[in-house]
């Protein structure tokens, strides 16, 4: 593994400071409860922390990349460019966390889980099936076409207290 560092010290800087692309209106308590009530669990106090800070948009460099065992992407790591906000699904130009169950369905992929990042064939997730809908869901690498399933982390704050930036884990 890279390293770690403190959930305190990735929250400071885990925005990429100049790029707004995902980037969604702040989010609001309002927005927080139709999206629960929507996906149908509790979304995880950490990454509501996050989405306080910036509702969604590309992560910083710092923390771009997830330690993995071996998948298509690489032999050690899966990407984390962007973390997706909370807004209406289907949103012009942005993936939203509300857009899970349109691309579960399209993709074929596992159920319960809210998708976090990913492009399609790969997917970043908060994996819900063995906590159930108000539990702390472990977060998952979905790898649609090579049908690979990783476990990243037992929970989101783990997850992002790992997050390392790729250029780290070239040779």
């Amino acid at each position: 593994m890279i390293g770690m560092a403190p959930f305190e010290q990735v929250i400071a800087r885990f925005w990429h400071a100049d790029e707004k692309h995902g980037m969604l209106p702040p989010l609001t308590q309002d927005m927080i409860a139709a999206a629960e009530g929507e996906l149908g669990v509790t979304l995880p106090a950490d990454l509501l922390r996050l989405l306080r800070v910036q509702n969604g948009g590309l992560v910083a460099e710092a923390w771009d990349a997830s330690p993995a065992e071996a998948n298509f992407y690489a032999e050690d790591h899966v990407p984390f460019d962007h973390l997706a906000g909370i807004g209406p699904s289907h949103n012009a130009g942005a993936v939203t966390l509300l857009d899970t169950p349109y691309l579960v369905q399209e993709w074929d992929l596992p159920s319960p889980i809210v998708l976090l990042s990913g492009q399609g064939h790969y997917w970043v997730a908060l994996d819900y099936r063995a906590c159930g809908p108000r539990g702390n869901p472990s977060v998952v690498w979905l790898d649609d076409e090579m049908e690979q399933e990783l476990r990243l982390a037992h929970d989101f704050r783990a997850f992002v207290e790992q997050l390392a930036s790729s250029a780290s884990y070239l040779n």
